[in-house]
């Protein structure tokens, strides 16, 4: 499994971040959506939420990201029907990693190749964070984590250097701002624009949503 993560998901090219701030989450990820070497797509959302207190960021194939995405906000509304209670974060992110383990344990040609970052707030308001990775095990974030993105090694080298713990909502923006652009600059697999969200007891926000554009200047003689 290890050297087909690193065969496939990394070669799919994105980057998304979770960082854990002290009132809440904030959750961030580029734009671009690549096939190889081929750029298919500069305005991706790879932010989603899937009801109203759970918020999920993909990486892998993009087939399976979708897909997933799909089944989760499913599982999730059948939970709540038949316990008539809201699930919590951390049992939505079991649900999602049962989801990722069947994919890659039952029989096929093409198993699932995506991991994710999910959060959300609970209903005493308490915000969580935890990542999933591809063979379905979780783990709940302390602190901040990037998955297995093709921009995770420049994210983590500047969260490993600027995180501190006890950030606000606004630090944490700010962070992510920065480790988001440090990506697309290093990253042949990341770029064109950048979504950050919020997650707190007041609920979740999209409050970053910035496209980069490219300008080519002519050098005077």
């Amino acid at each position: 499994m290890d050297s087909e993560l690193k065969n496939s998901i990394l070669k799919t090219g994105t980057t998304i971040l979770g960082i854990v701030c002290k009132d809440g989450i904030v959750m961030a990820a580029d734009r671009q959506s690549t096939a190889g070497t081929v750029v298919l797509n500069k305005k991706s959302e790879k932010i989603v939420k899937i009801n109203d207190y759970i918020i999920v960021s993909g990486t892998g194939m993009v087939s399976d990201i979708k897909r997933v995405e799909k089944v989760l906000f499913a599982e999730l509304k059948l939970k709540e029907l038949r316990s008539k209670s809201r699930p919590t974060v951390k049992q939505a992110a079991n649900l999602l990693a049962n989801i990722l383990y069947a994919g890659i344990r039952q029989p096929s040609m093409l198993p699932t190749q995506a991991g994710f970052l999910i959060s959300g707030f609970n209903d005493d308001g308490s915000s969580e964070l935890y990542t999933v990775e591809p063979a379905g095990s979780t783990v709940k974030v302390e602190d901040y984590d990037a998955n297995f993105g093709s921009g995770m090694p420049y994210v983590l080298g500047l969260l490993e250097r600027a995180y501190k713990p006890g950030l606000s909502i606004k630090e944490g923006v700010e962070l992510a701002q920065e480790a988001i652009k440090s990506s697309t600059q290093r990253d042949i697999g990341s770029g064109y624009g950048m979504d950050i969200f919020t997650v707190t007891k007041s609920g979740i926000s999209k409050v970053v949503d910035q496209e980069i554009i490219l300008e080519y200047k002519n050098k005077g003689k």
